[in-house]
């Protein structure tokens, strides 16, 4: 049985120790948001923050996670309230929409630690975030845009 913390809450959770953090996340817990992408973390559909740390799930085994604090698209905010989802709707950015709660994540870690990226660090921070439909323009405005909604510039 392993504990973990997912948004806050604590779970106990009967898997094995190399179970992908992902299927924890998706068949055990319910929370279908953090997408199934590659496998490999290679595209990063299945981005969370394990301490704040954009990370990717589907490599992860849930053993290395216990007792750390894992944040999924769910609990980034309860009601899209977040910087990042707030620009997100503004910018227009999904089109199929399959990778944006992995492009979401990434970008909210990056926010955390960088308040105001330059393009440079968008670039190197989304790196690893695929968008088969090619947003990637209104991806680094949306994220330009969640820095200043967090700095509390409004126009």
């Amino acid at each position: 049985m392993l504990k973990l913390t997912v948004n806050g809450a604590s779970h106990e959770v009967d898997v094995a120790d190399d179970t992908p953090l992902l299927w924890v996340l998706r068949d055990t817990l319910g929370m279908t948001g953090t997408k199934y992408g590659c496998g490999m973390a290679l595209c990063g559909a299945c981005t969370v923050h394990i301490d704040g740390a954009a990370t990717r799930a589907c490599v992860t085994p849930a053993s290395a996670v216990a007792g750390k604090s894992i944040t999924t698209i769910e609990g980034l905010s309860p009601d899209r309230s977040h910087p990042v989802q707030k620009a997100w709707i503004e910018f227009d950015v999904p089109q199929c929409g399959y990778c944006q709660s992995g492009q979401i994540m990434s970008a909210a870690a990056l926010l955390a630690k960088t308040p105001a990226p330059t393009d440079g660090d968008i670039d190197t921070a989304m790196a690893g975030n695929l968008c088969r439909c090619g947003t990637y323009v209104r991806i680094r405005k949306a994220i330009h845009r969640a820095a200043e909604l967090t700095a509390g510039k409004e126009g």
